[in-house]
């Protein structure tokens, strides 16, 4: 059971950290991404919260693979921006924007809030869908979901500092740190990322579906 799973992302850096996390587990399965399969339409992001995001990538990509699928949906929440960007932090600053657009914007707006007030968070909620083969034995409908979460408390900076990772990782620092997410080796990123946490989470409860199968039922 759960021997092989594909990864709901066409981000390649995303891709890239979720099958090293993955893989740092010990969690033994064969991770594929959606450039395994013939390219289908992505859906809309147009959930209210992170976990509906989530599920939702997941539930299209069981539909289209017939695999167990797992999708992550995450966003920086900034407390003066009342948790903003939130669900739209890839379009922060329009559908069409990239990462550096989204960050600067968020510079911008926050130009003038002091230090002790440029509170903020990752947030990664992660969805996992098996397909129900009970009701269809192609294993195309979506059956049972679940869903884990990471966060990493910060601040954001005053600048973009570091080449590493991406997003808003430039202008993010966490707690207990003097660097920003960029500056952070992937190794030293994965140990306290949103990310890292969620996908730890999800494989810890994946060993747990193998071992105890029923827990699907």
């Amino acid at each position: 059971m759960l021997e092989k799973v594909v990864l709901a992302t066409n981000n390649a850096k995303k891709l890239v950290e979720l099958r090293r996390v993955l893989a740092d587990t010990g969690l033994e399965i064969e991770v594929l991404g959606l450039g395994d399969f013939e390219r289908y339409p992505e859906p809309a992001e147009d959930g209210a919260t992170f976990d509906d995001n989530a599920l939702i990538k997941a539930r299209v990509a069981v539909e289209h693979t017939g695999l167990p699928a797992l999708a992550d949906d995450s966003g920086l929440e900034i407390d003066v921006l009342n948790k903003m960007p939130g669900v739209r932090s890839s379009r922060w600053a329009g559908p069409a924007c990239d990462d550096d657009a989204n960050l600067h914007l968020v510079l911008d707006q926050i130009e003038d809030v002091p230090e002790e007030r440029r509170t903020a968070r990752f947030v990664c909620s992660m969805a996992l869908v098996l397909p129900d083969l009970a009701a269809d034995p192609s294993g195309r409908t979506p059956g049972q979901d679940f869903l884990q979460r990471g966060e990493v408390e910060g601040r954001i900076t005053r600048a973009p500092r570091g080449e590493n990772g991406f997003g808003y990782d430039p202008i993010f620092q966490p707690l207990d740190e003097t660097r920003t997410t960029a500056e952070l080796t992937p190794d030293e990123k994965d140990a306290i990322s949103h990310r890292g946490k969620a996908v730890r989470a999800m494989a810890s409860f994946i060993k747990g579906l193998r071992e105890h199968p029923e827990r699907t039922d």
